[in-house]
């Protein structure tokens, strides 16, 4: 007993004098991936995607051979410049609370006559999916540098809020987690990934607000439902229909607790 405590207190030495060597590795590193990430930055291949986005904004589709350049995200019929900044918001002719992706399946219904189970079937990035994709990139980018502007007046958003909320902290899957396992803690990062605190404005901020974002480690655009219907898959849960309550629920919580923070779309992730 008294031979395994000596080698318990000369590992504890030894790891405590190897500690700052370990932190300054984490900071160099650190610092090399945000280097890496403002090197990406600077041709976002983002950009592609939002140019086919604008032009299928521009391009008469659907039974009705209309474009969406009428569609009204809220700040008035055709006005794109920072719609998406002040998303999920509550929209009286449908009575809903909608984030952009639900906005636009309803653009695409009255203005184009499109189906939107068409969106909602189709597999991630194929058909449908990936012009609402392409689309989504050309919005959010006219909201870059912006403010998060959440308007949380009206009932139904207040009800949205308290519903993602609950969803936020709801444990579930063979792991038992939920989405503040992994965000819901200071300072926490998986691989190469920082993972933001978003229970606090700073945290929120800063992942919602970089979101939806072009992922380097499979040459993906992903919209904020597809990155909150990975986040559900990486629980081991059953994953959300596209554009359910549940997801834009949560979209709510996490847009009204970042409120204030700038709007930095389209992002740059691992």
């Amino acid at each position: 007993m008294v031979i395994r405590q000596k080698y318990l207190v000369a590992a504890l030495a030894v790891g405590l004098a190897g500690a700052p060597l370990l932190a300054a590795a984490s900071d160099d590193l650190l610092e090399g991936i945000n280097a890496y990430r403002e090197a990406l930055a600077d041709g976002n291949p983002s950009e592609l995607v939002a140019a086919e986005g604008e032009e299928l904004w521009k391009t008469p589709r659907g039974p009705k051979s209309a474009s969406l350049e009428k569609c009204d995200l809220g700040l008035g019929p055709g006005v794109v410049k920072g719609a998406s900044a002040q998303l999920p918001r509550y929209f009286k002719d449908t009575g809903k609370v909608q984030d952009l992706e639900t906005r636009l399946m309803t653009c695409m219904e009255t203005l184009q006559g499109l189906d939107s189970k068409a969106v909602v079937n189709a597999g991630w990035l194929k058909g449908e999916k990936e012009k609402m994709a392409a689309l989504v990139a050309y919005i959010v980018t006219e909201s870059n540098g912006q403010k998060i502007k959440i308007d949380m007046r009206p009932p139904q958003m207040k009800k949205m809020y308290e519903l993602g909320k609950l969803a936020f902290y709801h444990r579930a899957g063979p792991m038992d987690f939920s989405c503040a396992t992994c965000h819901g803690d200071q300072g926490k990062r998986i691989r190469m990934q920082e993972l933001p605190d978003l229970r606090t404005q700073e945290g929120a901020a800063a992942g919602w607000g970089s979101w939806p974002a072009y992922r380097v480690s499979n040459g993906q655009f992903w919209t904020m439902q597809h990155r909150l219907n990975d986040c559900y898959r990486q629980q081991r849960t059953a994953e959300p229909i596209y554009g359910s309550d549940v997801t834009i629920a949560l979209s709510v919580y996490l847009a009204a607790t970042a409120n204030g923070g700038k709007v930095m779309t389209p992002g740059i992730k691992r």
